[in-house]
């Protein structure tokens, strides 16, 4: 593995900097997926469809899919800390306009620009975590940070649809712009300085896919597996309300639930990954194809509905921690462009998983269950495509 680890003063500041790095991976995720709990009511208040609504997850996939690869690339000499700073700052202005924005067309615009900085700090944030941190401590760093995902589900989400039902949408915008604030002074005062790593121009970024197949594999495999899963997890609210008339706060639940779950399968792929990383991808995507038909089988029952998202947690909480050490394993000389690509291939499947999603869901005459009939399909793709690819031997790092 190569990831160019620095050495901070003592081990306890490098572990503060990954802290300081998961709250921002923390803020990042939740802005990214805030409009899931509050599709209905931001639909409702700017008066458009939910499929419509559902853009607001789609345009910031886009940006932040599509833009990585070229500013990651050209930023390839900046300081990481300063590049991570100025992405948070992006983060906490686009928050603030969203919570006042007057019209649907200047909400999606400002996602759109908050989508490209989120994008790059997916490319370069795990990273720096794991630089910080000895080598043989790369994994359980980037462990450590991905439970921001979990932390952003089990405790962001939920509360800002808490605080939608208690105020309305905007005030929960308007707070995680503050939150950003603070992720951004503790990226200031606790990670050390990060020299670029692995720089590679624009041009030799792109290449990379042509010249490494097992590179090509991952990217396709992420893709498929993460278009199943937001083509059906964006609707989620709306699917439990139509199907099983759920409240908004057996909603609020509901996607606690989730992140628990997550944060679950983050830990457990933490200590698999190292042992058999191939083998921990399998099981966690047959745990979402599983997860997300068991859905559409029994999410017509409340018991049914918590087992089905306690699984989709668990399965989702370790695709995402196998998939990044799947792309460290494929391109460990090159991680930081690599991520780029994975990067774009991940939240442009978000944006098209959404996009799709909503379009089944306005248009197909079972509504929303379509929509998670889609992401059945398209996870069951990224299994079998898993299946199908010829085991290799992958270093991953060790915990």
């Amino acid at each position: 593995m190569s990831i160019h680890p620095v050495r901070p003063s003592s081990p306890a500041r490098g572990w503060l900097g990954v802290a300081a790095i998961t709250a921002s991976l923390f803020v990042f995720i939740t802005t990214e997926l805030m409009p899931v709990g509050l599709l209905t009511p931001v639909s409702t208040s700017l008066n458009v469809s939910v499929g419509i609504a559902g853009l607001t997850v789609t345009l910031y996939g886009v940006s932040a899919g599509l833009g990585v690869p070229f500013i990651v690339a050209w930023t390839r000499r900046i300081n990481r800390r300063t590049l991570l700073t100025a992405l948070l700052a992006v983060l906490v202005l686009g928050n603030l306009v969203t919570s006042i924005a007057p019209t649907f067309a200047l909400l999606l615009t400002t996602r759109l620009v908050m989508g490209f900085a989120n994008g790059v700090f997916w490319a370069i944030g795990v990273g720096m975590a794991m630089r910080l941190v000895p080598e043989h401590r790369a994994s359980r760093a980037a462990a450590v940070t991905l439970s921001g995902i979990s932390i952003g589900t089990v405790v962001g989400i939920p509360l800002g649809t808490l605080l939608e039902s208690i105020t309305d949408w905007r005030s929960t915008f308007l707070l995680w712009s503050g939150l950003s604030a603070l992720a951004l002074l503790s990226v200031a005062v606790l990670v050390p300085s990060l020299p670029s790593a692995n720089a590679v121009p624009v041009r030799e970024v792109f290449g990379l896919p042509r010249h490494n197949a097992q590179l090509r594999q991952v990217m396709l495999i992420v893709m498929l597996f993460v278009l199943g899963h937001f083509g059906a997890y964006t609707f989620i609210r709306p699917f439990a309300e139509t199907t099983a008339s759920a409240t908004p706060g057996f909603v609020t639940a509901l996607l606690i639930i989730y992140g628990l779950g997550g944060a679950a399968g983050n830990f457990i792929a933490g200590h698999t990954v190292t042992r058999n990383l191939r083998a921990s991808f399998t099981a966690a995507c047959a745990g979402l194809v599983t997860a997300v038909l068991a859905m559409l089988i029994i999410g017509d029952q409340p018991a049914g509905l918590i087992a089905a998202v306690v699984l989709w947690g668990l399965s989702y909480g370790a695709i995402n921690l196998c998939q990044i050490n799947l792309t460290l394993a494929a391109a460990p000389g090159t991680f930081e462009a690599a991520m780029s690509l994975n990067t774009m291939a991940y939240n442009t499947s978000i944006a098209m998983g959404a996009l799709i999603g909503g379009l089944i869901a306005d248009h197909s005459s079972s509504g929303v269950r379509a929509a998670f009939w889609f992401g059945t399909a398209l996870t069951a793709a990224s299994l079998l495509v898993t299946l199908a690819t010829r085991p290799r031997r992958t270093p991953v790092a060790q915990m």
